[in-house]
């Protein structure tokens, strides 16, 4: 009953493993290198170049195996890291348990339990392994995610348990059985000793996880980056068979011809976006940690780029959490200890997850309530918005009731009066007390009904039919004031383009006062009555023009954030509750808080470490940066990078030699690769942080068809002038179209990565730094003692003299066109 000692969980640790339901796609670091070697085009260049080295051509063939090996270290190297990096991220929020080690409770990662262990749960904690109870207090679950079932379950000890009889480990498992918990099931209500079984794959959720393994359904913006591959390969099959035909047409030699489309295929395909992609997110993902934002699942950051609507609960976000209990007035508006006495003895006994106003409640003033006895409870649920306590004292029983004040009046006939005596609750008493509540409301305070009935001493247990002919004994009303930042941070939204929607269970007059004291304008307020009786047709209609939904169950939550997506609408959810779960789900975004319950921090993309929404402001500016350097290198493989490929494929028709051999096609892709490491790093400018950025497939396609061409263009001006001006035979001309190539995909990343003119946009040093050194390597190459391996051959002073012109014409023409691009776009 008293768990294991830390030697014996040692042990068990070492017997058993982690209890972490292990990943598919987690394998050895070797097989995650190897992995990379699966691209077919990486393995038909090596089949290749092998042929080709049987042929005789060895030193050929090694470099072409060297470059295909570098690029593909490179793309793992990067994508490793930033794969580790986000794992240490999540790790920091991890989700701990309440273990009994040494017979002392303390906090474990449930990735060290053990079977063995015992653990301590309560309402709001997630069963870290599947267990058997030992001790139960009103302890419900909700085992939905194995049984599909909505509704909780009651789980408690079996009568052996009971008797002392410790459980048997090889006792059947099955989901129905009353002493038996489940991984990855939510506590409800109440709190249970429970002794862990199994852990890992071995439990009932690990051999539905191991025998499905089914992946996460993409995000808009992963679906974004699979149509942008999809389509380079459409372009790249086109111009790699056009290529082919065209040198078996001219009798080429045909090992050459073959390897020389599949470099130009490795050079067309965009190789390096998932590592630019990963390592984006991840290195957002670690600014955002620096700004009290932890991104457990990196591909959310983009989503939050995108988010433009942001639907919260007030309490936390637009106040600052710190409850206070201020009233406790009766029916006439007096104080009255008697309703303090009853919240009290409510929120005392309550073994559900306590609210903030509990714990107000309790820290109001101490209470002996050693003469009170717990019978049962009827547990809070968001459908009564009520918790009832039946409690016992001197031979009398009697059910305490505290909840919201309309559905709490709604089930009482009597009151208490100012002069203590129970009368009949009739139409004009009603009358009163609801003006009551109106006032303290409009004064801000938030408000609690309580009341109470008396049973007879057998009544043996408490259950919601009990909840009737109550006496209204009174408010008991909060105070919970405004955040100082919040307002700031709500303009700050709005400046950027979120739309902040406060999604509350309080009603409509305290949310009134709290945005009034904010500054915060009222468009249009929904109540949860209302909404209940709203087809989707009828929600989505209205949820576009209202930012107060007031009253609302999560049910009710979830579809105001479904109605806002259908509206086409990137929706983010901030939560920290049991109830929040659903909607976090939901929402292209969900957000919770380091103090969240952990069904809530479980459900949640990302952790908020202060419940602030300037953190989040800043969370959403990170997102949209991480996207736009994301979508440089998307802009630079649609343009300048393709088009060189193009122009490299419609000089076969002419030249009466391959453009460039296809280790020096291998050889510029590296380099190119190598340039755009550091891109991630970027600065980006402030006016593509302004606004939501979603992914956009068409502008893609235009940015392609409208720059792609110039880039083609002077490289055939290129081959002209490298014929006629310098009569280049075949090294001479591959040497300097190399030099030129490398030079003009790599300056051109300064244009195309801002809308402004390039001198009035600040790049990242180290982008500039690995850019120029990449050019400058690239000009050095031809007169190094590798260029007769590498087919180049020293280059005249002129033909520099030429590409300083070619180059400061082509960025001036591309600076020209991607300005008319965004004129035009802005004119549509």
């Amino acid at each position: 009953m008293n768990g294991l000692s830390s030697a014996e969980a040692l042990q068990g640790l070492r017997q058993h493993g982690p209890n972490r339901l292990q990943a598919a796609t987690q394998r050895a670091v070797l097989l995650q290198f190897l992995s990379h070697f699966r691209n077919p085009l990486v393995l038909v260049l090596l089949a290749a170049s092998a042929i080709s080295a049987l042929t005789g051509d060895v030193t050929g063939a090694l470099i072409i195996g060297l470059i295909v090996v570098a690029s593909v270290t490179l793309d793992f190297v990067q994508a490793y890291r930033a794969g580790r990096a986000a794992e240490k991220l999540a790790l920091t929020v991890a989700i701990t348990a309440t273990v009994l080690r040494d017979d002392k409770a303390c906090e474990r990662p449930v990735t060290e339990l053990v079977p063995g262990d015992v653990v301590l749960l309560s309402a709001g904690n997630l069963v870290p392994a599947d267990g058997r109870v030992l001790q139960a207090n009103d302890f419900f679950v909700n085992q939905a995610q194995l049984t599909g079932e909505p509704f909780p379950v009651e789980k408690k000890a079996s009568a052996t348990q009971v008797r002392g009889v410790q459980p048997d480990p090889a006792a059947l498992w099955a989901l129905e059985e009353s002493d038996a918990v489940f991984m990855g099931s939510s506590v409800v209500s109440g709190s249970a000793r429970v002794k862990i079984g199994r852990t890992a794959s071995h439990t009932a959720l690990g051999q539905i996880a191991v025998s499905l393994a089914l992946p996460a359904p993409p995000t808009a913006f992963e679906m974004g980056i699979r149509h942008f591959g999809l389509l380079i390969m459409r372009l790249t099959l086109l111009l790699v068979l056009f290529t082919l035909l065209v040198n078996v047409a001219l009798h080429r030699p045909l090992l050459e011809s073959f390897l020389f489309a599949v470099a130009l295929a490795v050079g067309l395909t965009p190789e390096l976006l998932p590592m630019v992609v990963s390592v984006t997110l991840t290195r957002g993902a670690l600014r955002m940690a620096a700004m009290k934002v932890i991104v457990k699942r990196p591909s959310a950051i983009q989503d939050m780029g995108a988010m433009d609507v942001l639907c919260t609960d007030k309490t936390g976000t637009l106040t600052e959490a710190r409850i206070r209990l201020e009233r406790h007035v009766d029916a006439s508006g007096q104080d009255n200890p008697q309703v303090l006495v009853l919240a009290y003895l409510n929120s005392f006994f309550e073994s559900g997850l306590r609210s903030p106003l509990d714990d107000a409640i309790l820290a109001h003033a101490e209470i002996d309530v050693s003469d009170w006895v717990k019978i049962d409870e009827v547990p809070f649920d968001f459908e009564r918005r009520r918790v009832s306590v039946l409690v016992e004292r001197a031979g009398a029983r009697r059910l305490a009731v505290k909840g919201a004040p309309e559905d709490v009046l709604r089930l009482c006939t009597h009151y208490v009066d100012g002069e203590g005596s129970t009368v009949l609750l009739d139409e004009t008493a009603l009358a009163r007390i609801d003006k009551l509540f109106d006032s303290l409301g409009e004064e801000g305070f938030r408000v609690l009904g309580i009341a109470w009935r008396d049973v007879p001493i057998d009544h043996p247990h408490a259950v919601v039919s009990d909840e009737s002919e109550l006496v209204f004994a009174g408010f008991a009303a909060f105070l919970d004031p405004p955040k100082v930042s919040a307002g700031d941070a709500l303009r700050a939204m709005a400046a950027c383009g979120v739309a902040v929607k406060i999604v509350t269970g309080d009603n409509e007059l305290v949310t009134r006062h709290v945005c009034t004291q904010l500054g915060v304008t009222i468009a249009g307020v929904l109540t949860g009555a209302e909404v209940a009786v709203m087809n989707d047709d009828a929600l989505r209609a209205r949820v576009e023009d209202c930012n107060l939904f007031c009253r609302v169950n999560p049910s009710q939550k979830n579809r105001i954030i479904l109605a806002l997506k259908a509206r086409g609408h990137v929706v983010g959810y901030l939560g920290d509750g049991i109830n929040d779960a659903p909607s976090l789900h939901t929402a292209d975004v969900g957000i919770s808080v380091e103090g969240a319950v952990d069904v809530a921090k479980q459900a949640a993309a990302m952790i908020l470490l202060e419940n602030d929404l300037m953190v989040l402001h800043k969370g959403i500016l990170e997102g949209r940066r991480t996207f736009g350097n994301v979508m440089k290198y998307i802009m630079m493989a649609t343009s300048s990078n393709f088009g060189n490929m193009f122009s490299m494929a419609a000089a076969t028709l002419f030249l009466p030699f391959l453009p460039m051999l296809p280790l020096q096609v291998l050889l510029n892709n590296l380099l190119y690769d190598v340039s755009e490491i550091t891109l991630p790093l970027d600065n980006v400018d402030e006016e593509d942080l302004a606004q939501p950025k979603r992914w956009d497939m068409g502008f893609i396609r235009n940015f392609m068809l409208s720059i792609g061409p110039i880039s083609s263009v002077f490289d055939l001006l290129t081959f002209y002038l490298l014929i006629s001006l310098f009569n280049a035979h075949e090294s001479l001309f591959r040497t300097g179209w190399f030099v030129e190539s490398v030079a003009s995909q790599v300056l051109v990343i300064f244009v195309i990565r801002t809308r402004r003119n390039p001198l009035r946009s600040h790049p990242n040093r180290w982008l500039v730094l690995t850019s120029l050194l990449v050019v400058i390597l690239a000009m050095i190459l031809p007169f190094t003692s590798l260029a007769p391996f590498l087919g180049f051959t020293p280059l005249p002073l002129s033909f520099f003299v030429l590409l300083t012109g070619l180059l400061i014409c082509y960025l001036l023409m591309v600076e020209g066109g991607k300005q008319w691009f965004y004129r035009r776009l802005t004119r549509a």
